[in-house]
């Protein structure tokens, strides 16, 4: 039999498991014993220059990439480069993270400590005044006009960029396109905001420009995932779930190409414009 909670080693090792569980089929009358693998959700303790910040829970998966795209889309950082080192360390209920910033730069941050662990569903945890709330700080227009055409192709090509969630069915994607559609790096997580964080990180870290490419999220299109996207710089987000109404206003704001209900079909434009 599987074990459900094995060490946090083992966690930070991979991304799913199997457990047992008991497969029933109704009409047949029938019920089979099997392992079934299932997506990994563990706590990640994130701390900065050994100050604890935030609990986040998530897939134990290239971690490098999540602290960075969260230490941008919480304001601690402008850039990769602010990021001397991370180190992860697993420990008895938890896996740690410690980020080493450039001198000074998580100081300027402590106004705005996270004072509650960050659920997988909750894009704000532990901010504790609506004035708080994640805004992008610019307006981009030099952003790369995105065409329908790569839009359509990008979605149909998502699902062959979520080897985890093929085999859990558990888990989001947040997928960089460039102009084209084409899908140049993925990232998985039982968190959509995670996800789209670990995306980020790993744009920010090849040094992709990032005006010159869009993301597609397999979640719906809420306003922290639309402010995650600002921030980064690029020209669109496209999700495959419906937005929010303070999505809508905010990538409006923002300068940011909002599309939304995406399939290989169609798709809904709610800020900005499609090219032909």
């Amino acid at each position: 039999m599987s074990t459900l909670l094995p060490l946090a080693t083992q966690a930070g090792s991979t991304a799913c498991r199997p457990v047992a569980s008991t497969r029933w089929r109704y009409e047949a009358e029938t019920c089979v014993a099997r392992d079934t693998e299932i997506a990994v959700e563990w706590p990640v303790n994130i701390r900065y220059g050994s100050v604890p910040y935030a609990v986040m829970m998530a897939t134990p998966l290239d971690l490098e990439d999540f602290v960075t795209g969260f230490s941008l889309t919480e304001g601690i950082i402008a850039d990769a480069s602010e990021i001397r080192a991370i180190r992860i360390s697993d420990e008895p209920e938890a896996i740690s993270v410690d980020v080493e910033l450039a001198p000074g730069r998580f100081r300027q941050h402590l106004g705005r400590q996270r004072r509650l662990t960050g659920r997988t569903s909750c894009g704000v945890c532990g901010v504790e005044d609506a004035s708080q709330l994640p805004r992008a700080e610019r307006r981009s227009a030099t952003r790369t006009p995105v065409a329908a055409e790569a839009v359509a192709r990008a979605v149909g090509d998502l699902r062959a960029h979520q080897p985890l969630y093929a085999r859990t069915r558990a888990v989001h994607g947040a997928a960089w396109c460039d102009r084209e559609g084409r899908i140049l790096m993925a990232r998985e997580d039982v968190g959509r905001h995670n996800a789209l964080d670990k995306l980020i990180g790993a744009v920010l870290r090849a040094g992709e420009a990032a005006t010159g490419g869009f993301v597609v999220v397999t979640s719906r299109a809420s306003y922290e995932m639309v402010e995650k996207t600002a921030m980064l710089g690029a020209a669109a987000l496209v999700s495959v779930s419906a937005p929010t109404s303070l999505a809508v206003s905010r990538a409006r704001a923002a300068g940011l190409m909002l599309v939304s209900v995406a399939r290989e079909d169609g798709c809904e434009v709610f800020s900005g414009e499609l090219t032909r």
